[in-house]
């Protein structure tokens, strides 16, 4: 079962049905004290996404607003992809212009937050697994704005260092990491309900016919796409070796003609001979005659 096929992560963490779940994975994740733990989420984007979209894998994400306003969009990647910073900036200014309708006020604008749960590592420079960024001053590190909230969560870099005494953001983590046997889960879930209901979720999951279907095209869906990138980028890598080494050998003729010609020259044979000889024009024979 991999959890962060996005088909999945979407049934389990974005459904008004599951959404203590949601509010579980976030307020854990926002680091959320019993003072300002949100309360209720509501779901803005469409249960219907289509799984593919002009042969191209569709995005799906979770989009939602908390009860105090705050928008929130998370989004699950599982295979490389260097531009996440500026997508995740892209789909955040997306999200925060359209709180605005036309001619409204400033101040009604509300916090933003984008969730990025990633399964390979990114930020080659950080070693926690979990780092925000914010607009800040760059010389006194003061905040601007805290509208602006970008979160990476990178499970490469997740380890979990005591399992007696887990936090529910760690407990998420580890459940979607995929690295923890059933009976790591079992012990986890005792101390963190959220994850024992994710798990029993996850196992009528798997035995409706229809949402295994489903979820085993999403699969397939993936595969199939970054196989075809992979064969299209070998491709044309083998393309370009071969153009480079035809310029080569061509590069390689054109010297070999320029060595004769100059031997030719010391001999003192005339350019309209020279050109004809080594089949190269009669401006070139020239420029060498002059280098010579």
């Amino acid at each position: 079962m991999t959890r962060l096929n996005d088909l999945y992560f979407k049934k389990l963490l974005g459904d008004k049905n599951r959404k203590n779940l949601t509010l579980s994975f976030l307020n854990a994740i926002l680091n959320k004290d019993e003072r300002e733990y949100f309360t209720d989420i509501t779901f803005l984007d469409k249960d219907n996404e289509p799984l593919t979209l002009d042969g191209k894998l569709s995005k799906l994400d979770i989009r939602a607003d908390l009860n105090d306003g705050t928008q929130v969009d998370i989004e699950v990647q599982v295979c490389p992809f260097k531009f996440m910073a500026e997508r995740s900036l892209y789909y955040w200014s997306k999200m925060y212009s359209e709180q605005l309708e036309k001619s409204a006020e400033y101040k009604k604008l509300k916090k933003a937050i984008a969730i990025n749960l990633l399964a390979f590592d990114y930020l080659e420079d950080e070693q926690d697994w979990h780092n925000i960024y914010n607009l800040l001053n760059v010389k006194s590190h003061n905040k601007l704005t805290d509208h602006i909230e970008i979160h990476f969560l990178e499970l490469p870099k997740f380890t979990l260092k005591d399992m007696r005494k887990i936090r529910t953001s760690e407990a998420w983590l580890a459940y979607f990491s995929g690295r923890y046997t059933k009976k790591e889960l079992e012990e986890i879930a005792m101390t963190t309900p959220a994850i024992k209901e994710a798990v029993e979720f996850e196992n009528t999951f798997l035995q409706d016919k229809i949402e295994r279907r489903a979820y085993e095209q999403r699969e397939k869906a993936i595969r199939d796409y970054y196989s075809y990138m992979s064969a299209y980028k070998e491709e044309g890598l083998e393309q370009g070796l071969k153009q480079g080494l035809k310029q080569g050998l061509q590069q390689g003729k054109l010297e070999e003609k320029f060595r004769t010609a100059t031997n030719l020259l010391k001999m003192g044979f005339d350019i309209e001979t020279i050109s004809k000889a080594v089949e190269l024009s009669r401006e070139k024979i020239q420029e060498l005659s002059e280098k010579k």
